[in-house]
């Protein structure tokens, strides 16, 4: 049982350190970007055909351009080691919920400031037909982490109460961790 706690903790601990330290790599590539920088797509349904992870995927359009979305103010865990970031135990996890809830499905896209992070990705809020919010969705029942870069914050308490939320009720990666 010591063993279990042990390694719950030691997990939740390694993901925590990530997210803080891809926080700071975010927060200097950010200023890269400069403000207002568009994307080519506009506020509009797209309909998803792959997920990499579990808060980026792609989306095709009605004009079959193929678009590359990585979602605002949320942190996933890695399904694979990339440049710096480690492969995470929860990644796997994390990946599966965020297919089973969009792929081959319609979602609207929603931009803050900058809709364009310094690799090219197209950030965005994603909503479901139903009005779901996929990205708080995500937090919420704690498959990713509050990540929030200046200046695209819109959501920013929405995130942290949904992370809260996960936290509280052990949801997600939070499941084996010690309540405070």
């Amino acid at each position: 049982m010591k063993l279990i706690l042990f390694s719950s903790i030691l997990i939740v601990s390694l993901l925590l350190t990530d997210c803080q330290s891809k926080s700071a790599r975010y927060a200097e590539g950010s200023k890269e970007i400069g403000q207002g920088k568009r994307s080519r797509i506009a506020n509009d349904y797209y309909t998803v055909f792959k997920v990499i992870d579990g808060d980026t995927f792609w989306v095709e359009s009605h004009d079959n351009k193929q678009i590359k979305i990585r979602l605002i103010g949320i942190d996933a865990p890695e399904t694979r080691n990339a440049f710096k970031y480690k492969k995470h135990p929860f990644g796997a996890i994390s990946k599966t919920y965020l297919s089973d809830m969009i792929l081959e499905k319609e979602i609207r896209l929603i931009f803050d400031v900058d809709s364009l992070d310094r690799f090219g990705r197209t950030l965005a809020y994603a909503y479901l037909k139903s009005g779901d919010f996929v990205n708080e969705n995500l937090v919420r029942n704690g498959y990713a982490t509050l990540m929030t870069i200046q200046p695209n914050v819109k959501f920013e308490n929405h995130f942290y109460n949904a992370q809260v939320h996960a936290r509280e009720n052990n949801l997600g990666i939070w499941q084996n961790s010690i309540s405070e």
